[in-house]
Order: structure tokens, then sequence, then C-alpha cells
């Protein structure tokens, strides 16, 4: 996917968060996105894994994740995850893990949340993560419009406030199991959703090598 983006040239890459949590590989991937995000948050899983919400937040899989995470995330990138914040403000976007009315936990995947969402801040452009899947919803001051946002979806941003959500890396959940991301040119008011695929089978075996939930492994080649 940072292969896709450079072809892309983009000025920056933002991170909306969850950096690490499901996957086989956490300090690779808190090492590569450090060096190569100039935004970062931190999701509700970053900050299970260095302590800062009690795991039992979490059940199930996702809880064997955190507590396997704990024990093998090093020093350093602990310490590099401490330093990020589930909400920012940048480059006039607004920026959240969750949403903003609960920058850590709360889903936006509703009309219903959404319009909320967008009475709690005043920013144009609102970008959300957290929930794994892309979407495009956009409000005049009364109603929202817009959904899910498959690849290719093109939207023009000058057309009232947009609440964003690029879907997820790693870990997608709207049945496209490439990995999702979204090209955001600010000076044209464009923004455009991105699939991208990569090794799958790859993942799920480093997934199976660590001892993690099969589950955790079998839903990447679905995308749920």
């Amino acid at each position: 996917m940072l292969a896709d983006i450079v072809r892309e040239g983009p000025d920056e890459v933002w991170c909306l968060g969850d950096v690490v949590g499901y996957g086989a590989l956490p300090n690779e991937c808190v090492d590569r996105t450090r060096t190569s995000a100039v935004v970062s948050l931190c999701g509700n899983h970053d900050l299970a894994a260095v302590g800062s919400l009690d795991i039992a937040e979490f059940s199930g899989d996702a809880g064997a994740a955190v507590r396997w995470t704990q024990t093998v995330l090093g020093d350093e990138q602990a310490a590099w995850l401490r330093t990020l914040a589930p909400s920012m403000r940048h480059a006039g976007v607004d920026l959240y893990h969750g949403s903003p009315r609960d920058p850590v936990w709360e889903y936006v995947l509703s009309e219903h949340v959404a319009r909320l969402s967008f009475l709690a801040t005043p920013a144009p452009i609102v970008l959300v993560g957290h929930s794994h899947v892309a979407l495009g919803l956009s409000w005049d001051g009364e109603t929202t419009d817009g959904g899910l946002a498959p690849e290719g979806t093109d939207l023009d941003l000058a057309r009232g406030r947009w609440l964003l959500n690029p879907g997820s890396v790693g870990q997608p959940r709207d049945g496209d199991p490439r990995a999702a991301w979204l090209l955001i040119d600010l000076d044209a008011g464009r923004a455009t959703f991105r699939r991208t695929p990569y090794p799958i089978a790859q993942a799920q075996a480093a997934i199976r090598a660590q001892g993690l939930p099969e589950p955790l492994a079998a839903r990447l080649a679905h995308g749920l």
C-alpha cells in the first residue's frame, strides 16, 4: 500500500490509528508508520497495547490479540505509541480515530451517528477510522447523504461538509479484502477511495505462526 501511495506522490501520509492490534508484526508496523506518516493518531488497540486502556474492554479474539501484542511490543515502539493522541486538527481537517464525540470508541456506521458527528465539530472535512469500513458522507446543514465508498469512489469536497473513513489497511470489513486507503487533494477539493492488493496468504501465515486466534487470519481472505 505504501508503494502505491508513493507512486501518487502525496505531500503527506496520515494514519488514523490502530497501528497494532490484530496482526503478527506490531513492531514492524510501528516502525514503518512512524517513518512514513507525518500525522499519526492512536486507536483503542494502540492504547490497550501500551496499558492505557483496560484489556477488559476487549473480548474474545480482540482481547487475545491485545494480550499477545503486549508481550512482544518493544520499549521504543511502545514509547512512540504513548506520544500519540486519538484526535487532532491538521491542515484544516479534523482527524479522529473514532468520532468527534468519542475519539477512541464510537463507530460512525449510521446516518444518525454521522449527523451527530457533524454537529460536534465545524470542520469542513472530518476523517474517522475505527470501523474498518470505507465511507463517504456529506452534510448540507440539514441532511446527510452518501454511504459505503468502494474503490474508485470520487467525491467533490466543495459540495457541503464531508465525513470520510478511508477504511482499513490490514483488516478491511466491507467485503473487499484489499488494503483500503484514501487519496485527498485539498487544493483540488477531491477525495478518491483506493484499494491495493497485498499478499494475504503471507499475512495469514504470520498470524498463525504466532498462535493468534484463527479467525484473525481467516477473515483476511474475505474482508470481514
